[in-house]
């Protein structure tokens, strides 16, 4: 993939400030007929059939002015900072001006580059990223489970950093926004662009589902979006500091928990 930009960010939550980036994107999602979303609170599963079809062959940014429009303040963008996608759906919420805040996972396990990014993506946008961050610190972890329990189990651990503490990050929210995208693995190979989460009783939604890895760079190549400067290193996917390496193939998902039969943390599981 050409990834020519020299800089990264990191992925997090926040409040969209910057109205000046809105105009290319709203006129993108101008013409959307919108369907009447589920019931909102949701008692039980939606069926989301009929948005998926309506937005099937509409522009990643339709799908989110929609999400902007239908939830409110009810709704969050969830964002990692390793992998490419999540720094797009960010610009295109900047760009669209809709005010949709930003949720970052800070396991206090990550790379100095995926706090930097954090950072430069705060100062490039002009947002205030939100941090979610386990219930037990590192010391506490190490004393309750045991030491390097990312080595012996990291089911375990990414139930602890990442898992449970998404589930308090969704608290205030009806649904989330993510980076999935179907070519990452095979696992997320029948990704929607809306679907239920069992997991987490949400609606979450995929604006990224049906693009492929070279249309994420071709995007932020085109709109100069930071990204994270691992990528530029060799890595694909990146994670904890601990359980992601430089990659052994050319798959989206190498170098993540070499060694164990796992290419998910479990939040999309």
């Amino acid at each position: 993939m050409h990834r020519t930009k020299q800089q990264g960010i990191s992925e997090t939550s926040s409040r969209i400030l910057k109205p000046e980036y809105a105009d290319d994107t709203k006129e993108a999602a101008m013409n959307v007929h919108t369907t009447i979303a589920p019931t909102i609170p949701y008692t039980a599963a939606p069926d989301l059939t009929d948005l998926n079809a309506q937005f099937a062959e509409q522009p990643a940014e339709a799908l989110l002015r929609w999400a902007a429009a239908t939830y409110a303040d009810a709704i969050t963008l969830t964002c990692s900072f390793g992998g490419p996608s999540g720094v797009v759906l960010l610009d295109m919420v900047v760009r669209g001006g809709f005010s949709i805040p930003v949720t970052f996972l800070d396991t206090d396990l990550l790379f100095p580059e995926t706090y930097a990014l954090v950072e430069q993506v705060e100062q490039h946008y002009g947002i205030i990223v939100q941090r979610q961050r386990p219930a037990l610190s590192m010391p506490e972890q190490d004393q309750q489970e045991g030491p390097a329990l990312y080595e012996r189990n990291p089911d375990r651990c990414c139930t602890l950093r990442k898992v449970l503490p998404l589930h308090d990050a969704l608290q205030p929210y009806q649904a989330w926004i993510t980076g999935l995208r179907r070519d990452q693995s095979e696992q997320r190979s029948d990704t929607h662009l809306l679907q239920w989460s069992n997991r987490y009783q949400r609606v979450k939604l995929a604006p990224l589902a049906f693009w492929s890895e070279q249309q994420v760079w071709d995007y932020i190549n085109r709109h100069d979006v930071p990204y994270n400067s691992l990528l530029g290193q060799g890595y694909r996917s990146i994670g904890c500091t601990h359980c992601t390496s430089l990659p052994a193939t050319d798959a989206p998902r190498s170098g993540r928990w070499v060694g164990f039969a796992k290419t998910e943390c479990g939040i999309h599981l």
